[in-house]
């Protein structure tokens, strides 16, 4: 068995790339540095965007532990123009994964590339892996392992958020939430 670790960002002041933590999301990364202090963990893997980073400064620290940015964990963008329907759309892109809004990305498009990023880690041993991301993404990484996993689900994810992810060979992952408010 290998074990992996995937983090939503503390509460931030927006969705843009360099939004950074608020007051109350700084000190929830304090809180998440203290729940994984009993935890090991090898290696830190986080989307470059600001509040990620800021997520995981410090555990890193508490750690010892330099992050490692990787644009494939970065949020998926839904579209690239605002749309006001867009929780609409969000809600549909659960149940196809192929819809796709202008300029955006489909579900099974962002999906396949967080899932990249877990297989690369599995595939060369490297367990113990914190991947600190964003709510809709991660929330596709879980519908990989869980196909029952969907939208609800994706409502309930807190600021931040914690999930384990077992992987079995020869092809099957267990996940379970770890974070409770």
């Amino acid at each position: 068995m290998q074990t992996y670790y995937i983090v939503r960002h503390c509460q931030a002041n927006g969705q843009s790339e360099d939004a950074s933590l608020t007051p109350q999301g700084i000190a929830q990364s304090h809180a998440l540095a203290q729940f994984f202090n009993g935890i090991h963990l090898n290696q830190i893997i986080s989307s470059p965007y600001k509040r990620a980073i800021q997520t995981t400064e410090p555990l890193a620290d508490a750690k010892q532990l330099e992050v490692q940015t990787d644009q494939r964990l970065s949020e998926r963008v839904l579209s690239l123009k605002p749309m006001d329907d867009w929780f609409e759309k969000l809600k549909l892109s659960f149940m196809d994964l192929h819809l796709t809004c202008e300029g955006g990305e489909s579900s099974l498009e962002a999906m396949n590339r967080i899932v990249e990023v877990l297989y690369e880690q599995i595939n060369s041993g490297k367990d113990r892996t914190l991947f600190v991301t964003h709510g809709n993404i991660m929330s596709l990484l879980l519908k990989h392992a869980d196909p029952t996993i969907g939208f609800k689900e994706w409502e309930k994810l807190s600021n931040p958020d914690v999930y384990v992810l077992n992987y079995f060979k020869p092809d099957h992952i267990e996940i379970e939430r770890i974070w409770h408010k």
